[in-house]
């Protein structure tokens, strides 16, 4: 007759059998990885970006404004379509939220001027000609070719550099994403 501790050795040694840990292991990668897919699909959303505090006013500007991050979204693009990252910055982001080690406002993202011709690739064409204003056209500059987020902002209002020096009728005319000084 076995007596209790030994009834309890055999019980543990049960319990960390190779499978009943393979099993356990496998059912922490699939509900690990059903949740990671999850999160991945629905970070797909811009709503779910307002879900960290921090990031309601883009996604007010985003979804609600006269500013550009709007006008991309009703050109049906959504957050990821520019602020592209890999599930590792993803990861890392969350992290960042859920620890606190982040800086308000949040640093503000640069993108190339290739970077935005990607989408408005007929910049030559469309952009140059529905800027041409009678005085000046802002996209043909002395200042010669520079990166676009020198005066277009997505998420606050756009400035016109050239105000900074000259005086343009046009620059009255520009809508209210524009800041008019």
């Amino acid at each position: 007759m076995e007596n209790k501790a030994e009834k309890v050795k055999i019980g543990w040694k049960a319990l960390f059998s190779k499978k009943v840990i393979l099993a356990a292991l496998g059912l922490t990668v699939i509900i690990g990885g059903g949740a990671g897919a999850y999160l991945v699909k629905a970070s797909e959303n811009p709503a779910f970006c307002a879900a960290c505090h921090i990031m309601q006013s883009y996604y007010d500007s985003y979804h609600d404004s006269d500013l550009l991050a709007n006008k991309h979204a009703e050109a049906d693009l959504v957050c990821h379509d520019c602020h592209e990252s890999s599930i590792a910055i993803q990861a890392e982001e969350g992290f960042k939220f859920i620890t606190g080690n982040y800086q308000v406002p949040l640093e503000k993202r640069e993108f190339s001027r290739e970077f935005c011709l990607e989408c408005h690739d007929d910049f030559d064409t469309m952009v140059k000609a529905a800027t041409n204003f009678e005085e000046s056209n802002p996209h043909d500059s002395h200042n010669g070719e520079m990166e676009c987020t020198v005066c277009h902002n997505m998420h606050q209002e756009s400035e016109v550099l050239c105000s900074e020096c000259h005086i343009f009728n046009w620059i009255d005319q520009l809508d209210e994403s524009w800041v008019k000084s």
